[in-house]
């Protein structure tokens, strides 16, 4: 039986018998083959005396997505909902309304509800895929709790802010030399060595020191972040 041929068929029916949930299969083979305003028109009057049948609903709400009357076809699909939250059908027609509005973050959510009803869902993947790509940034990369000592230094030093250039050496005349003690001052006074003094750093050096140990410390963060990640 060709469609044209069934939908006349069950468009006599119909209208022997107004009463007939007929209607519903009606609506939505007229749907199917592109008659979106005659779907709509016969699930509102069937609707009318069959209020509470879900199915004609899903019919009507998709059927006014193509006549891009998306305000009334999300009232009809979010009525689905409420009655029948897992119904893949108005899940996928709320995130086709979301979509056309750009709503892509709400899109996403609606497209995930519905794959988790239809696992093996290929379209459903792709379109799921696509809308992730498009609002979510990509993740980092897991840092690996395996790390050799070669490769945690070559991951700090990536971290690492660059090194400090000193600044170059004050040139200055050589300082006079001291005359020579008398011999006196030489027996009295035996020579003693010059103490050795440490360094002070500087405060640049100081700071590159702390970013530098600020730095392993995010990069140690991560991997404890990860390990979590992985145990949860």
């Amino acid at each position: 039986m060709s469609d044209n041929q069934r939908i006349d068929d069950l468009r006599r029916r119909v209208q022997k018998d107004p009463a007939s949930i007929a209607f519903a299969q009606l609506a939505e083979e007229l749907r199917r083959d592109g008659q979106y305003e005659e779907s709509v028109e016969t699930c509102r009057a069937g609707l009318a005396r069959h209020p509470g049948y879900l199915s004609a609903r899903v019919t009507l709400g998709r059927a006014l997505i193509e006549l891009n009357q998306l305000e009334d076809a999300q009232g009809e699909l979010e009525h689905v909902l409420k009655n029948a939250p897992e119904n893949l059908a108005a899940l996928r027609g709320l995130g086709e309304i979301h979509h056309r509005r750009g709503e892509l973050v709400e899109a996403l959510a609606q497209f995930r509800a519905a794959l988790a009803l239809a696992r093996n869902d290929p379209d459903l993947e792709e379109t799921v895929a696509q809308l992730a790509r498009e609002v979510e940034p990509p993740k980092p990369p897991e840092p690996s709790d395996d790390l050799s000592f070669d490769q945690m230094q070559s991951e700090l030093l990536k971290l690492a802010p660059p090194p400090l250039t000193p600044p170059p050496a004050a040139t200055t005349a050589p300082a006079p030399s001291p005359p020579s003690p008398t011999p006196i001052e030489a027996v009295a006074e035996p020579e003693v060595a010059p103490a050795m003094h440490e360094p002070v750093p500087s405060e640049a050096e100081l700071e590159h020191a702390a970013r530098t140990v600020a730095a392993l410390e995010q990069w140690l963060d991560a991997i404890h972040v990860a390990r979590a990640d992985r145990r949860a």
